[in-house]
């Protein structure tokens, strides 16, 4: 989940803000209207492998890539 906090906002409440994103939340902190920061979690090793799993799962669904699309794709622009 997003949440979206005013500068002013975000200076006065930093330590709850910083739980919510401990938490798995994102935060967005904006100038008025217009977001200029987001706070998120670091991804440590172990959720890497997570990230990892869910690349491989994404993969996995799609059909495979044929030698003629990858010739095609090399060729692309070249003047032969």
């Amino acid at each position: 989940m997003t949440i979206t906090v005013k500068v002013g906002e975000a200076k006065t409440h930093l330590s709850e803000l910083l739980a919510r994103v401990e938490a798995g939340e994102e935060v967005i902190i904006a100038r008025g209207k217009e977001p200029i920061a987001k706070l998120s979690r670091i991804r440590h090793e172990k959720d890497l492998q997570s990230v990892i799993a869910e690349i491989k799962a994404a993969r996995a669904s799609r059909r495979k890539t044929t030698i003629d699309e990858i010739l095609a794709w090399r060729d692309e622009g070249r003047r032969f």
